[in-house]
């Protein structure tokens, strides 16, 4: 439906070309054209719509995204009459204005949400589109800023920040940044910018602005209501995570790294004569003959079914570590680069980073495969099946260095199975992922986990777990750790965990790094995975042979060993209950761990707490976060009665305690009068 040309309004005159677009209803679809750009609105899941924008033809519908191929069904209306067009989904109602600028308000009031903003009066509008060539532009999109607003999501970062609002974040993926593109508000919206291209957004109090560097159009999807609403609609259209099977509820023992199969079987053993509770241990890096054979080496891993063998009996489960990247001396390269099975690069050898490998004095030029391709994905899953699962029954695996980890980290000269470098790069470590996912079920395997330490928006629909990366080992950032968690649960994450202890050193000898440990190791029994991790003073230099000191619970001394040890048998108290948890995450798309806001959501002073969290609905977490501490202070949200776990005292909601906390002690807090079995 065209609007009739003899109603269609005036447009202000202080533009330089002040535009008249055009209106029409397309397959229950707004749709918006002016200038030779196209904007298309439409329904996407109850209470949401996604966002189109091109300049120069229709919305190209095969660009690669997060949002899954078929959309929730919602019902919706779209009007076209005095010079407006509005599209209503539910909660949610779409307003266009004649010259195509675009605001979201609540169908119940009117209520503003988001609006677009002009750059300028004169030019540009909210969307600009500068040319960079052969059809790709640098695209921006601005919205307008609103005072007192908060804003939460955007993948795990190290800066700290819970409240987003003033950051300009790179989006890109970097060991320990992690960028997942959708943002909670507290004017009550989720936003998911629908694009893996190399950009950045821009959080400032004059406004917000979406930076793609080159792309071809605009996409983004938006939702109304509150936090928790958000979380459902959001998972519900990128994709759920899969029920977490009850193994990787325990805990996971790992270090910087076990060198052979005997040092390995050593350590399991251990914990089962101390009878400590042992769910998984960790095969780390160089396990392997070269980089990207994906095999054990026999020197080092003669019998590696024995040792599964073994590892069964005691009830462990074996994660091995897994590369995406192909050293020239693996048997797989030149197989590789003939099918095309690798990135691609504009310019240059075909190679991405330096790293060490067997047999060889220096680092080697390693590739990667393309994750991006299909053929190149069942190449890589063959080679992981008939290596790892098919003769050992090894089902999980620890996806490293998956952003991928390119030296240097140039994503303008990639090319891609699924586009070049600067429009698809920030999707690899989903699709790597996917690679793993696919391939246990089409092997029929339905407990599916891995370890990875990058993701994107979607990461979840194929059982990735994320870790934050390779991080200090001190309070300052153990402290950082809390807001990157409840950050990446509400970019739609649940399954995540950090190194316990940190990674980048720590000397187990240290009285002071003993106590960074201990209230890490309480943080992590709180975590939705609880997995030991790091390089431990002393250690060696990189390469095949490194190592580093021991990381075990017994490593740290009688005092903290003992405490170690109570939360270990925490945890597997808790394990019901974290499956519990884990349960919703699965089916409704909440996440384990909470911001109090998204349970709180009318408690203004719930939206400021960055120091503490819900673990699940019952259960507040206080993480010690300071040396030598012996108390903790923390808010108590409005609207529940809390019970000290530990002590029994009961506390009014919308009130600050401070509460003991001796180093063998975790501030815990149960909800209206919950009961999880936390004293022994």
């Amino acid at each position: 439906m065209n609007l009739p040309a003899e109603i269609q309004p005036q447009v202000s005159l202080a533009q330089s070309s002040p535009t008249l677009g055009t209106f029409r209803e397309r397959d229950g679809a707004l749709e918006w054209s002016g200038r030779q750009e196209t904007v298309r609105i439409e329904p996407w899941g109850p209470d949401a719509v996604r966002v189109r924008a091109r300049l120069g033809g229709p919305v190209v519908e095969s660009l690669p995204g997060a949002l899954l191929d078929e959309a929730p069904a919602a019902a919706a209306t779209v009007k076209i009459e005095d010079g407006w067009g509005t599209l209503t989904v539910g909660a949610l109602t779409v307003e266009v204005s004649a010259e195509g600028l675009i605001r979201f308000v609540r169908t119940d009031d009117g209520t503003e949400l988001l609006t677009e903003a002009r750059a300028h009066f004169w030019w540009p509008g909210p969307r600009l589109y500068t040319p960079v060539g052969n059809g790709y532009h640098r695209l921006e999109q601005r919205f307008a800023a609103y005072e007192g607003e908060k804003l939460f999501g955007l993948g795990q970062h190290q800066h700290g920040r819970l409240d987003q609002k003033g950051t300009v974040l790179d989006l890109v993926q970097r060991n320990a940044e992690v960028s997942i593109p959708v943002l909670t508000s507290s004017r009550g919206y989720t936003l998911l910018w629908n694009s893996p291209a190399i950009g950045r957004v821009e959080l400032a109090d004059n406004g917000t602005r979406w930076v793609a560097d080159s792309a071809r159009q605009i996409d983004y999807w938006i939702t109304a209501g509150a936090p928790a609403d958000g979380q459902r609609r959001y998972s519900a259209v990128t994709g759920r995570t899969p029920m977490l099977p009850e193994w990787a509820a325990g805990f996971w023992q790992c270090k910087l790294r076990y060198r052979t199969q005997d040092e390995l079987l050593a350590v399991a053993r251990e914990y089962k004569r101390r009878g400590l509770p042992l769910s998984v241990i960790v095969c780390d890096f160089f396990h392997w003959t070269h980089l990207g054979d994906w095999k054990f080496d026999p020197a080092e891993w003669p019998d590696p079914a024995a040792m599964q063998a073994e590892l069964r009996e005691m009830g462990v489960k074996l994660v091995v570590s897994v590369w995406p990247s192909v050293s020239p001396l693996s048997e797989n390269h030149q197989l590789m680069e003939q099918r095309g099975h690798f990135i691609g690069t504009q310019y240059g050898p075909m190679a991405h980073a330096d790293w060490p490998d067997k047999e060889v004095a220096s680092t080697v030029q390693v590739a990667f495969y393309d994750a991006t391709n299909p053929e190149a994905r069942d190449f890589m899953w063959s080679k992981v099946r008939d290596n790892y699962l098919q003769p050992y029954g090894i089902d999980a695996f620890w996806l490293d260095a998956c952003e991928p980890e390119l030296k240097p980290g140039f994503q303008e000269n990639l090319r891609y199975w699924a586009g070049p470098g600067l429009e698809v790069g920030n999707m690899y470590p989903r699709e790597n992922a996917r690679t793993f996912y696919e391939g246990m079920i089409a092997e029929g395997e339905t407990e599916i986990v891995t370890l990875n330490r990058s993701a994107w928006a979607g990461s979840q629909r194929y059982g990735a777990a994320l870790w934050s990366g390779d991080i200090g080992t001190d309070f300052a950032t153990l402290r950082r750790q809390i807001a990157a968690g409840l950050n990446t649960a509400l970019s739609g994450i649940p399954w995540w965990n950090t190194d316990i202890g940190g990674f980048h050193g720590g000397d187990p000898d240290d009285p002071a790094y003993r106590e960074v440990m201990v209230r890490w190791f309480q943080f992590g029994a709180l975590s939705p995975l609880m997995r030991l991790h790091g390089f431990r003073d002393p250690g060696t230099p990189l390469g095949p042979e490194m190592t580093g000191g021991p990381n075990e619970v017994w490593s740290y001394g009688e005092e903290a060993g003992a405490i170690l040890e109570k939360y270990l048998r925490l945890r597997e108290r808790l394990k019901p209950y974290v499956l519990d948890v884990m349960r919703e995450a699965h089916e409704e798309g909440l996440p384990v761990m909470r911001p109090l806001f998204l349970e709180f959501p009318a408690d203004q002073a719930a939206w400021s707490v960055d120091d503490a969290y819900l673990f699940g609905r019952d259960l507040l977490v206080a993480p010690v976060l300071t040396a030598g501490a012996t108390a903790r202070t923390t808010y108590l949200p409005a609207g529940a009665t809390w019970t000290d776990a530990w002590t029994g005292a009961s506390y009014d909601g919308g009130s600050t305690v401070t509460v003991d906390a001796p180093l063998d002690r975790i501030p815990l807090f149960l909800r209206d009068g919950a009961r999880l079995p936390v004293a022994e």
